[in-house]
């Protein structure tokens, strides 16, 4: 196997069609390593990954996948990683995480994986409480960042690197991948104890320790085994009806359990997976043309404010136009749905009631027909954008704001809404292709058990709001070295407590309604949650991020993020006497007082929302928010962080 320099690239084998002969086929997949030896076995000539490394394009076969697998396991096993050792794996997307990821999987390792952003006193912390013995880094750069740490740190006994050669060393243990698996050649007994090894683990094995992101503090290790991960393997590909052609757009981090979780799925589909980043995504989706995209809300946001920019400069009534047309095939849509009862619905409705809401759909049928079909024709070029093929868009790590999910819908994209979390592997609900029913998360996963409980803990009655718990699986069995935890997330009988709020329709779909503890509470006791006005505050062009601030305060503020040009022609446009000169008209109080109005404009009664909902006060931030600081991996806010950071501005906003 040859590792980048500037590449990573595995170097294949001649013999590839004898090894795999050689393999044994398992009748039940229970572990990690029977599902890779069956996935491979069954799709060996399939491309299983696609990647670019400089100017040039890699394709990476089933076949070769496994190989490189073999031979970095060996290398680990002749250096001293066995079953049950802790190996830190500190590094972003690329292939050779996947095969770091399998080669420490087959030997019964437990991988302990974070991003390459991660700060040192991060890094030191989950070392440590993990007890790591083993680091394996991105790059030589990467391990230069740590220098201090890793030098002082006598608990790692060796260093791997998967990139470049080595410059110099810390201490003796440190290797390159590109070294390491110089000897290309094995054996019969190579494969006969990548077998052995492989052979000896149970469903009940810790496969991995995944700390959590930090949003609400200090990170908690999430431990899942083999058995925990192969319930999402195996349920998965139902849901969405995966199929062997079906290529998929990677663009979240590796090391998450939504993104790998989801690469686990493709490969037991024997599907391909393109390795997209931020930058490239856009032009990737046209090339590659993917069926399937995992993504997180803020891809959407991202996405949704791109297409509003391009639309608007091409005039006032380009932009009017497209908007109707998206709200045309909206409202379409949903009364087609509204017709055959694919709508959330709380309670049982007369016979009356379903006949007339039944006619007023039929009739807005009727009459928006016409247009709806213009509609299609008029927004296929949004579709083009994902390249043309695009069956099935999957959103996770976060909730889909209700104003995304309907334009999504209206410009004819199939969104599959997911709800999921670190601690069970991580799906917990999905509005599969299984689910019609529109604006919902859909029912539990298959083997899952979900409920809505009240603060006493006793399950709620359908449509109530209420604490989310779920019992599978695919739950973890607990917070590694952390009891204190693992007494408050678990039910006497079992259940885990997400922490989420939310409530289920009459056919047993989730919606999610809030997070219990992200709710701001006022001085006079509102209880508010943030995020259903942070989603209606993005819905301007003009606004990138916004943070809603309040706690014990008597009324509601707004950290917001600006969209600096967009910000300026809105304002050119709606203040007669604005002023782009100078550096201080992002502070002035006539300009902040008429963005408050502006956006206190959505937040009234009749949108659903109560008088003190209303913003007391705003602020313009001259920073965006940061991977590794106000962002996590998964690009959800890190509101304690944020919160502390600006605590002076916060109290001035809302003295």
């Amino acid at each position: 196997m040859q590792v980048e320099g500037a590449q990573d690239t595995f170097t294949p084998f001649e013999n590839s069609k004898d090894l795999l002969a050689g393999l044994p086929h398992y009748a039940m997949e229970t572990t990690m390593f029977t599902f890779l030896v069956n996935t491979v076995v069954r799709h060996f000539q399939n491309d299983a990954f696609v990647y670019r490394a400089g100017s040039e394009e890699h394709r990476v076969p089933y076949s070769k996948l496994f190989e490189d697998i073999l031979l970095l396991s060996r290398a680990f096993r002749r250096r001293g990683v066995g079953s049950g050792d802790k190996v830190m794996l500190l590094s972003d997307n690329r292939y050779a995480w996947i095969v770091t990821d399998m080669a420490l999987m087959s030997i019964g390792a437990v991988s302990v994986p974070r991003g390459s952003d991660t700060p040192t006193q991060e890094l030191r912390y989950i070392i440590e409480h993990s007890e790591a013995t083993y680091l394996v880094v991105e790059s030589d750069v990467l391990l230069d960042r740590h220098h201090d740490f890793i030098t002082g740190c006598k608990q790692i006994k060796t260093i791997y690197v998967m990139t470049g050669t080595i410059r110099h060393t810390l201490f003796s243990n440190v290797y390159a991948y590109v070294d390491l698996l110089a000897d290309r050649t094995y054996r019969h007994s190579d494969v006969e104890k990548f077998v052995a090894h492989g052979e000896q683990l149970q469903a009940d094995d810790l496969l991995t320790i995944i700390y959590t992101s930090g949003t609400t503090g200090v990170p908690k290790g999430v431990m899942l085994t083999h058995g925990n991960v192969m319930h999402n393997v195996r349920v998965l590909p139902l849901l969405i009806q995966l199929r062997e052609s079906d290529s998929w757009l990677s663009i979240l981090p590796s090391w998450h359990i939504f993104e790998r979780t989801s690469e686990y799925v493709a490969l037991a589909g024997g599907t391909t997976i393109v390795y997209s980043s931020i930058k490239t995504f856009a032009q990737d989706l046209e090339t590659y043309r993917p069926t399937l995209v995992a993504t997180v809300p803020r891809v959407w946001e991202s996405l949704y404010n791109r297409v509003q920019q391009t639309v608007r400069k091409k005039g006032v009534f380009a932009s009017q136009l497209f908007r109707f047309m998206v709200w045309v095939s909206a409202h379409y849509r949903r009364n087609r749905r509204q017709l055959r009862g694919r709508l959330p619905t709380f309670t049982s409705s007369g016979f009356f009631s379903r006949l007339i809401r039944s006619g007023l759909a039929l009739l807005q049928l009727i009459v928006l027909g016409p247009l709806y079909l213009l509609a299609r024709k008029k927004l296929a070029i949004v579709q083009q954008r994902f390249g043309g093929r695009l069956r099935l868009a999957i959103s996770g790590g976060g909730t889909l704001a209700p104003y995304l999910e309907k334009w999504i819908d209206g410009v004819g994209i199939r969104i599959v809404n997911a709800y999921g979390m670190t601690e069970c592997s991580p799906a917990i609900a999905g509005r599969g292709l299984t689910c019609r029913t529109f604006g919902t998360l859909g029912p539990a996963v298959p083997e899952t058990e979900l409920r809505i409980v009240g603060e006493d803990g006793l399950p709620l009655p359908t449509g109530e709001e209420g604490l989310i718990e779920v019992k599978g699986p695919q739950v973890t069995p607990g917070y590694y070295k952390n009891d204190e935890e693992n007494s408050k997330s678990f039910s006497p009988d079992g259940f885990f407590r997400t922490g989420d709020l939310g409530r289920l329709t009459v056919k047993g779909e989730l919606i999610i309604t809030g997070r219990a503890k992200e709710i701001i509470v006022l001085s006079s006791g509102e209880n508010i949650d943030p995020t259903k006005i942070e989603n209606v505050l993005t819905m301007f062009p003009f606004i990138e991020d916004a943070v809603l601030v309040g706690q014990d305060k008597k009324g509601l503020g707004a950290l917001l993020v600006p969209n600096m040009e967009e910000l300026k022609t809105h304002l050119a446009e709606k203040m007669k006497d604005f002023r782009k000169e100078g550096e201080d008209w992002l502070s002035d109080s006539k300009v902040l007082d008429y963005i408050r109005n502006d956006l206190n404009r959505l937040l009234k009664p009749r949108e659903g929302f109560k008088p003190y909902e209303k913003l007391q006060g705003i602020i313009f931030l001259d920073k965006e928010f940061k991977l590794g600081e106000e962002l996590t991996n998964t690009l959800k806010k890190k509101r304690h962080f944020i919160e502390q950071k600006y605590r002076k501005i916060i109290n001035e906003l809302l003295a």
